[in-house]
């Protein structure tokens, strides 16, 4: 089943340095999936989001004039799958009655559609595996909050990398091992915050870590 899509908005990526963080949001439903882009295809992006007009045309408006000057018409985006962090994205043209389909990458896709407004989509197991759900919150009882403890067996090297935020860390080995020294509450409470910030690309994070522990059976670590 199709899911259509919106492009709710940009944002700096806080995981990845000098990338962005793309929002596409379920239309009329409360799900999102961030997508990482690079600064060229953010900037694109934002200017047609903008409706600002560049004094000479970016690669994505000269698409969106070829389509006009030869008659082809895009009638679709769709993300068709996601493998090993990446988007993979098709284009549906028509052109003289004929429908054709040329592989894209996301981001350009998503470029050019802002251009030429037409609808973007993706499968509703894509959206599973990699949307937040904004009503996904999970709310910790006052009492859980409040018998909460830091465990002081914990070696001062676990307390060092406890201690980071996202933002302090450029290293996905290291990315997975200070998520892997979280506790349970602890991962569900930055969930639940990132969810209310709107911090898309960290609430995945922490969901994907919270449902890697649920396939192994719980726990803390790896």
């Amino acid at each position: 089943m199709k899911v259509k899509l919106r492009v709710q908005g940009l944002t700096s990526s806080q995981i990845q340095s000098g990338t962005y963080a793309l929002i596409l949001a379920e239309e009329n439903g409360p799900r999102r999936i961030p997508i990482i882009v690079g600064m060229a295809e953010a900037q694109s992006i934002a200017i047609a989001l903008e409706h600002i007009t560049p004094p000479r045309p970016l690669t994505h408006d000269l698409f969106s004039y070829f389509f006009d000057t030869f008659d082809i018409h895009l009638l679709e985006v769709y993300i068709y799958k996601f493998e090993e962090g990446v988007f993979f994205s098709e284009l549906l043209f028509e052109k003289e009655g004929q429908q054709y389909r040329v592989d894209s990458r996301t981001s350009d896709a998503i470029a050019i559609a802002l251009r030429v407004k037409c609808d973007i989509f993706t499968g509703e197991t894509i959206i599973q595996e990699c949307g937040i759900e904004l009503e996904e919150t999970i709310l910790l009882d006052d009492e859980d909050e409040e018998n909460e403890i830091d465990d002081e067996d914990d070696d001062e090297e676990e307390d060092e990398i406890c201690d980071l935020e996202p933002e302090d860390i450029n290293n996905d080995v290291q990315m997975n091992k200070w998520l892997s020294m979280l506790e349970k509450k602890g991962l569900e409470s930055r969930l639940n915050e990132a969810i209310i910030n709107e911090k898309y690309e960290h609430a995945k994070m922490y969901r994907d870590e919270l449902r890697r522990r649920e396939a192994k059976g719980g726990g803390k670590t790896t």
